[in-house]
C-alpha cells in the first residue's frame, strides 16, 4: 500500500518537473538565441572580410622594399635627382658620339663625356693648350733646322707662303690628333668599374654639403651610393634570377640603407625628409620591418 503511494508520488513530481522545463524552453526563446548567434557569426565574418580587404589594399599600395616606389609610381625614379646624374649604358648609347667643343685653333669634335679621372682643367690643357704648344714646337724645330742648313750660306728671306703652308699643315695634324685623343678618352670605352667610379664621383659632388664638398661620409651621400648599388643589383637580378650570391648581397644593401636613413632621421628630421624624394624612396620602404 505504502509502495503504491510512493510510486504515484514520484510520477506526479516527474510530470510536474517536465511541465516546468517545457515552460522554460519555449520555441520563441530558442529561435531568438539562434538568431543572435547567426547575427554574431555574420558580423564576425563581415569584420574579417573588411580586415582582409584593408590588408589587401595596404599591401597593394605598399612601396617596393627594394626600389622604394609605390606600384604605378615608377616614374618617380626617372625624375629624381639621383637618376638624373647617374650615367648608364643606355644614356651612353643614346648620347651623340661627338659634339663641337672649343679647341686650340677653333672648334673640334670631342665626346660629350670623358672617362673617369679627367677633370675640366685637364680637358682645357689637353685640347686647348697642348695642341698650340705642339704646333709652336714643331715650327720652331723646323725653322732651326732650316737655319742650320743655311749656315755659311747667304741668308735669304723665308717665304711667307711656305711658312703659312707649314703652319696650316701642322694645325690640321694637331686638330686630327686632338680628335683622336678625345675618342680614346671617351667614356664609352670605360668598363663597368670605370663607369661606377664616375657615378660615385658624381654622387659625392651632388649630395655633399655645399660648404663641405667631397664629403663622402655624409649620410645622404652614403644612402645615395647604396641606392645606386641596389638599383644596379636589382637590374642584374631581373636578368639572372638564379644568382643567389647577389641576391643575398642585395638584401644586405637594403638593410644597410635603411639603417643609415634611420640614423639620419634621428639626427635631423628635415634632412631625412629632404633626401627621400631625391632618391625616389617612400618612408615605408625604409621604416619598420623589411622583408626582402
Amino acid at each position: 500500500m505504502l509502495r503504491c503511494y510512493f510510486a504515484q508520488s514520484s510520477r506526479a513530481v516527474a510530470s510536474s518537473s517536465k511541465c516546468v522545463a517545457s515552460g522554460l524552453h519555449t520555441s520563441a526563446v530558442r529561435k531568438a538565441s539562434e538568431q543572435r548567434e547567426r547575427s554574431a557569426r555574420a558580423s564576425k565574418k563581415a569584420n574579417l572580410e573588411k580586415r582582409a580587404e584593408r590588408e589587401r589594399i595596404a599591401e597593394a599600395n605598399r612601396p617596393h622594399v627594394v626600389l622604394g616606389t609605390r606600384p604605378g609610381e615608377e616614374s618617380k625614379w626617372a625624375n629624381c635627382d639621383l637618376a638624373k646624374l647617374l650615367i648608364t649604358e643606355e644614356k651612353l648609347l643614346s648620347a651623340p658620339k661627338a659634339v663641337a667643343a672649343p679647341g686650340a685653333f677653333g672648334e673640334v669634335q670631342l665626346p660629350p663625356m670623358f672617362q673617369f679621372g679627367v677633370r675640366e682643367t685637364d680637358t682645357k690643357v689637353l685640347f686647348e693648350q697642348l695642341p698650340a704648344l705642339s704646333v709652336e714646337a714643331v715650327l720652331y724645330a723646323r725653322e732651326r733646322r732650316r737655319e742650320n742648313k743655311q749656315q755659311g750660306k747667304s741668308h735669304g728671306v723665308a717665304d711667307p707662303d711656305h711658312m703659312k703652308n707649314d703652319y696650316d699643315t701642322e694645325v690640321a695634324v694637331e686638330t686630327l690628333k686632338t680628335e683622336q685623343l678625345g675618342r680614346l678618352m671617351d667614356l664609352r670605352n670605360a668598363n663597368a668599374a670605370g663607369l661606377a667610379f664616375e657615378n660615385r664621383k658624381r654622387v659625392v659632388e651632388a649630395f655633399s654639403e655645399p660648404s663641405k664638398p667631397g664629403d663622402s661620409g655624409r649620410p645622404e651621400v652614403q644612402a645615395a651610393i647604396l641606392t645606386m648599388k641596389i638599383r644596379n643589383l636589382w637590374s642584374h637580378l631581373t636578368r639572372y634570377k638564379r644568382d643567389v650570391g647577389n641576391r643575398r648581397a642585395l638584401r644586405k644593401l637594403v638593410h644597410q640603407r635603411a639603417k643609415i636613413l634611420k640614423y639620419l632621421k634621428r639626427l635631423d628630421l628635415d634632412r631625412y625628409n629632404a633626401v627621400l624624394p631625391r632618391l625616389a624612396l617612400e618612408p615605408e620602404s625604409v621604416e619598420g620591418e623589411l622583408v626582402v
